[in-house]
């Protein structure tokens, strides 16, 4: 019988690990790409909170590459395809639950081709209307259109959740008749608005606070389960009467599947010294986002659950985009 060699199995696996170790002590070695979707976009402004302060701390510059078109699928393909080597970041929302539910090619796998990394932060959608529109609550709203009046509800288009989510309070639960207004994004959305042009909207709730606080715009009811700490005033669609309904948005980031598990890991450890920072947290909660709070683990189950409820949401509601 021949002597074990238990030295040759050590000297083997430090060989193949080697690559995976000197990545990790090497990275970042260059600026790093957070892909997101539209300027403005909720994804798209906690991606830019975190790449400072990441930037700052790794002394390399995180770079905010905006991927805007059909929602966030562009930004999500782009990702998807990326080498996986840490220098791609994807800086998703719950678009990421959403959009394969609404294109018929996609050109990625969600399950697969990328990797839930953390949760960045979560905020809801919030309902909202002109002060001259006449409509001081969503039951009002609601009434009108049972009244058999026609209710004109702009979103920021086809397909997004403040949309999907307006789609399915009103023709699943109150079960009312809607025209919907779809426009190119949220600021397009907000000014016809203020300007009259629909009688209420659903939109992200951080670029809409400001208009809300100043009075501009009147609050009718905000998607979360809880009330907005940015917006303490305006009740949740559940104390409506709709307490089967809850959609909070949330901003999270992936990276292509393949990735060394210890770059992930470094960049996990960036992110979540990030979010725990005084400054991060007040800059978030200034635009109405609150800080994200699960495990790895937990948000891939997030991930998984937002994704069987959006199927649900998709089909119940009709949604397509062509």
């Amino acid at each position: 019988m021949k002597p074990t060699r238990p030295g040759r199995a050590l000297f083997l696996a430090m060989t193949l690990s080697a690559p995976l170790l000197a990545a990790a002590q090497a990275y970042p070695a260059k600026p790093v790409r957070f892909v997101t979707a539209s300027v403005g976009s909720p994804q798209d402004v906690v991606g830019r909170i975190f790449a400072q302060k990441i930037g700052e701390t790794w002394g390399q510059p995180i770079v905010v590459d905006n991927r805007a078109g059909a929602g966030s699928l562009l930004s999500i393909q782009h990702a998807a395809k990326a080498p996986a080597d840490g220098y791609t970041v994807l800086i998703s929302s719950t678009a990421y639950a959403v959009t394969p539910f609404l294109y018929k090619e996609l050109g990625y796998d969600a399950n697969k081709d990328l990797v839930p990394v953390a949760l960045l932060a979560t905020t809801p959608n919030i309902l909202v209307t002109s002060p001259n529109s006449g409509i001081r609550t969503l039951k009002e709203a609601v009434e009108r259109a049972r009244q058999g009046r026609d209710l004109r509800y702009g979103s920021p288009g086809f397909g997004t959740t403040p949309q999907l989510s307006a789609e399915y309070l009103f023709k699943v639960l109150a079960k009312v008749n809607t025209t919907h207004v779809p426009y190119k994004g949220i600021p397009g959305t907000l000014q016809a608005t203020l300007g009259n042009e629909v009688d209420l909207s659903s939109t992200a709730l951080p670029p809409a606070a400001p208009l809300v606080k100043s009075g501009r715009l009147v609050g009718l009811a905000v998607t979360s389960s809880k009330r907005s700490a940015a917006l303490p005033d305006v009740p949740t669609v559940g104390e409506a009467g709709f307490t089967d309904f809850e959609d909070d948005s949330w901003v999270g980031v992936w990276v292509p599947a393949g990735t060394p598990a210890p770059v992930i890991a470094q960049l996990r450890e960036a992110l979540g010294a990030a979010a725990k920072a005084e400054d991060v947290r007040g800059k978030l909660a200034n635009v109405g986002f609150e800080t994200g709070s699960l495990t790895p683990s937990g948000f891939e189950a997030l991930v998984q659950k937002e994704l069987r409820k959006w199927d649900k949401i998709v089909k119940e509601t009709g949604t397509k985009v062509e």
